[in-house]
């Protein structure tokens, strides 16, 4: 099934979805919001299921689902923890700092905790105070977990993905290499994410997750035109259990927790950086990658930051061509500090 929150108050309206994206049933009768549902997922789930029947079948009780009046699934959440998932990813960025990449990278994954307490909704713009600062987007995938008991090891971590959404991990680079300097973690270099208008259960993805992985391409685009396409299960060096496995080592991890892969990185047929779309590439999810690139095989990059009037879409596809989660839309704003 899938399931939106509509804008309404600090911690939206619970809806289910029908598949196309175009119908949707009130969910207030079962849970109010997307948090008292995972709550008591064991309970609520299969009376969700039974309104994502009403919405495929139609009737009185269906309205119209417009993407727009959409918050995001969980307008703000207990835990946010994004991992870096695709270590070719890290490898690129770092590059792009001057830093090195120790090898413990490829075996112990990198996370850090967002701020969770007023996510961005799909439709709202991405407000920029200084274009110094270097806006980036980040397109991600993310999973949402029912309870997690601290230890769990990364097979039974699959047992507790109830939801699959996008994201958009904004991402400010003028601020990142300093903040991590600092040896204490990114905070203002992080501001607010947003996420896909619908999260989805797994068994609506069919073959293409295996229960840790969706292998899907996760399309991006900037000002309407093309930047990635990477396939999200392929060069996944850790998948969904291991992150969350990893998140779970010392602390249990509450209901509505969001753990995300990381920026959905591929590399090129022959090991390096993948190429630019424009150049029969698969090209990046964010802009800091196809900088670096740029900078690898002309030594310098000229693909600028996002700036106020730019507009980001983040999108994944069925095999039928089909929007799963519906899109990320957002336009970048001037805002005074």
């Amino acid at each position: 099934m899938k399931l939106a929150s509509l804008r309404s108050g600090r911690d939206g309206r619970l809806v289910v979805v029908s598949r196309d994206l175009t119908r949707a049933v009130d969910a207030g009768a079962v849970a109010p919001t997307l948090q008292a549902a995972l709550d008591d997922w064991a309970h609520l789930a299969p009376q969700l299921a039974a309104l994502a029947e009403q919405a495929e079948a139609g009737g009185a009780a269906i309205f119209r689902f417009r993407e727009r009046d959409c918050a995001s699934p969980l307008p703000r959440a207990y835990q946010w923890a994004d991992g870096s998932a695709y270590v070719n990813h890290v490898m690129l960025v770092r590059k792009a700092r001057g830093a090195d990449m120790p090898a413990s990278f490829w075996t112990d994954p990198l996370m850090y905790q967002g701020g969770s307490d007023a996510f961005l909704a799909p439709r709202d713009p991405i407000p920029l105070g200084d274009v110094s600062l270097g806006l980036d987007l980040e397109a991600e995938v993310a999973v949402v977990t029912d309870d997690v008991p601290m230890g769990v090891d990364a097979q039974a971590a699959r047992s507790h993905i109830k939801l699959i959404m996008l994201v958009n991990d904004v991402t400010l680079r003028g601020l990142t290499a300093s903040e991590l300097a600092k040896g204490f973690g990114f905070y203002q270099s992080k501001p607010s994410s947003a996420f896909s208008p619908a999260a989805v259960t797994p068994d609506e993805l069919g073959a293409a997750w295996d229960g840790a992985r969706l292998s899907l391409p996760l399309l991006s685009y900037v000002n309407g035109a093309p930047l990635g396409r990477p396939n999200a299960g392929v060069d996944m060096t850790f998948d969904f259990g291991q992150l969350i496995a990893h998140a779970a080592r010392t602390r249990a991890l509450a209901a509505g927790s969001i753990i995300g892969s990381g920026t959905v990185s591929n590399r090129a047929a022959d090991g390096g950086p993948g190429k630019p779309i424009a150049a029969g590439g698969l090209g990046y999810s964010c802009l800091a990658e196809q900088r670096v690139v740029e900078t690898l095989l002309e030594g310098e990059p000229h693909t600028p930051f996002l700036k106020p009037g730019d507009t980001v879409r983040i999108e994944m596809l069925d095999a039928h061509k089909r929007s799963i989660f519906g899109a990320i839309e957002q336009e970048v704003k001037a805002k005074r500090v």
